[in-house]
């Protein structure tokens, strides 16, 4: 690659400021609302859920809880964005799920990069993405929407995530290392330079993974190795 030559840029975050609603009412929702109000220029006004999993919660960190069915008469699109931090449950499908009802709806996705985080000044990850503090992404690597990179993740040079991924603490990229649609990777898991997870695949926590894997599989264990199991099922 020359040297003035860019690395082809994803669609950015569809908004850098202002009001928005988080979708959730877990720890990983006080833990966006809590990075969004003390280290981003967004401000978090309400929270949401689907009606049937309100339980009867009208407020959370002090803020209330709307049912995502009336999220659209409350909190309309044309003036308040969405982030959506949910976990990798369905093997990241609820997640992607959530994530493309409310681009149909209209909402503006925001993106969240902690300013504690090592990153460079072209780096443009997608819309609903979460890079948290701690975190080296090396030049030329790329990433897609809907992304969630926890803590202390290194991702090294020439790196491509694509969307819907979730990316456990302490995670290590090699040079090169593509991670396909809707994968897992686990806490503490290593991948070497130029391997390919492919599409879904779930690495368990610690793995280290020396070889291309298949979607939909499960690895654990150093070497990783494919389990019996699917990553639906681990992840139901």
């Amino acid at each position: 690659m020359k040297k003035d030559q860019k690395v082809p840029i994803m669609k950015t975050a569809d908004i850098s400021s202002g009001p928005l609603v988080v979708f959730g009412h877990t720890p990983l929702a006080s833990l966006a609302w809590y990075c969004l109000t003390h280290d981003s220029a967004y401000e978090v006004v309400a929270f949401t859920v689907n009606r049937s999993y309100l339980q009867g919660k009208a407020t959370h960190e002090g803020l209330p809880v709307v049912p995502f069915e009336e999220l659209e008469q409350k909190f309309p699109p044309a003036s308040f964005g969405i982030l959506i931090p949910l976990v990798y449950h369905a093997i990241n499908g609820l997640r992607r799920s959530r994530f493309e009802q409310a681009c149909a709806m209209g909402y503006p996705a925001a993106t969240y990069i902690s300013s504690r985080a090592i990153v460079w000044p072209d780096l443009n990850p997608g819309r609903n993405c979460l890079v948290y503090e701690g975190t080296v992404i090396q030049p030329f690597s790329r990433i897609g929407d809907n992304v969630i990179i926890r803590s202390h993740v290194h991702v090294s040079h020439h790196c491509t995530i694509g969307s819907h991924v979730f990316i456990a603490a302490g995670t290590v990229l090699g040079g090169g290392v593509t991670i396909g649609e809707q994968a897992f990777v686990g806490l503490g898991a290593i991948i070497r330079d130029g391997v390919t997870i492919a599409a879904r695949s779930f690495i368990g926590a610690g793995a280290v993974v020396i070889a291309d894997t298949e979607p939909d599989a499960v690895y654990v264990g150093n070497p990783a190795r494919k389990t019996g199991r699917t990553s639906l099922e681990v992840t139901a």
